[in-house]
């Protein structure tokens, strides 16, 4: 029987990778607009720290699927004590408690938008329709849609990554069952699966650039690497985890940093080969943060990255309604692009808070709600 190391609840380490991921796509979806590197910024940061915060949006959403597979595995190793004990429909009905709420509201929210022809909201692609987009979000293939027609707008685009996600719920407490016949398996599939990134984006080199960054194969392919990251956590003994602790965290620590900073510099010279640069690092630093490493220290000055981490489905979900906005009033008052790096802050703030009335006024409630009706009526005996 396997069974994680850690105690379970919340790491802080663990959310502060989700928080500075969802951090780097909110100032990736802003850079994307207002480009820093033409800001009064580049006369104070160094322009690779400037293209580390402007341009790593895809490297962010790579750091979160190697948290997810890490976080889905170790959470059921917890709760059914082995891959192969999984129930199933309990699984996928804890899943859809914590997806399902906020993808409704939002794609009803983004519906109401683009009937009233609002911009930015609007779907105006010839190829593209309301309840095509509405169909592929709830069918888990908004990215395949995205690759045969083009781009939908920004509040529909972030629903891309949900629907390679969506497919490795589905898939996984099916795959988790078969290790009663073979146990060794899925870790085997998913090693293999998780060495052949670089393969597979290479296969993908003549595909659409859309589908070179949203197929699902290379999706599937850094979630692995976090699966397997959680399995070996599990087999570390306590102290094999102390002794390996600070050695995983610090070597992670130094390559996630050279992979966002020096990202281009990498990829010229490694190629797609640095996408396992990418997701081993990660994966170490996971299995740091589990192991306890940096635990006593971790919380001083983080707090608020903690807070985005914990709430990154929330942000994620719903920051271009505050990207968008900005960016209008941005241009409004005159849109000095070297001050334009000022309004980075406010949009940070203000997408922190609405994730947080998300969280707090609609998933929390949710979540509680499904699970409560989840639960079996024990009947006293008469």
């Amino acid at each position: 029987m396997m069974t994680m190391s850690a105690t379970p609840g919340r790491n802080a380490g663990i959310d502060v990778l989700r928080g500075l991921s969802i951090v780097l796509v909110v100032i990736h979806h802003m850079a994307i607009r207002i480009p820093l590197a033409r800001t009064g910024l580049a006369d104070i940061l160094p322009l690779p720290v400037l293209n580390a915060l402007a341009r790593n949006g895809q490297t962010a959403v790579t750091m979160f699927f190697v948290i997810s597979g890490f976080l889905i595995t170790g959470t059921t190793l917890r709760r059914w004590g082995s891959l192969s004990a999984v129930s199933p429909v309990a699984f996928s009905r804890r899943r859809a408690a914590r997806i399902m709420p906020c993808l409704l509201v939002l794609i009803v929210l983004l519906s109401i938008l683009d009937l009233l022809h609002i911009p930015d909201y609007t779907i105006t692609h010839k190829d593209q329709t309301l309840p095509r987009a509405i169909f592929s979000a709830f069918a888990m293939h908004l990215n395949w849609y995205e690759a045969r027609t083009g781009y939908l707008p920004g509040g529909w685009d972030v629903l891309w990554s949900l629907s390679i996600e969506e497919l490795f719920y589905c898939l996984f407490p099916v795959a988790c069952l078969t290790g009663a016949w073979f146990p060794r398996l899925l870790p085997a599939f998913c090693a293999a699966l998780a060495l052949s990134l670089p393969i597979l984006l290479n296969s993908l080199s003549s595909a659409s650039e859309i589908w070179q960054d949203k197929a699902y194969l290379p999706g599937m392919a850094t979630i692995a690497t976090g699966i397997c990251a959680a399995l070996i956590a599990s087999r570390m003994s306590p102290e094999t985890g102390r002794q390996l602790r600070a050695p995983l965290g610090i070597i992670g620590s130094l390559t996630l940093a050279v992979c966002l900073i020096w990202h281009h510099t990498l990829w010229v010279a490694l190629g797609n080969s640095i996408s396992l640069l990418l997701t081993f690092s990660v994966a170490a630093l996971l299995i740091a943060f589990h192991q306890g490493w940096v635990e006593n220290r971790i919380g001083r000055g983080t707090g608020w990255l903690r807070s985005f981490g914990k709430m990154s489905y929330e942000v994620y979900l719903s920051h271009m309604f505050i990207v968008f906005p900005a960016i209008a009033l941005f241009h409004r008052t005159g849109g000095d692009i070297r001050t334009g790096w000022l309004w980075f802050i406010p949009v940070l703030a203000l997408s922190w808070c609405l994730g947080r009335a998300v969280y707090l006024g609609l998933s929390r409630p949710a979540d509680k709600w499904f699970l409560k009706q989840a639960r079996p009526v024990i009947h006293a005996p008469a």
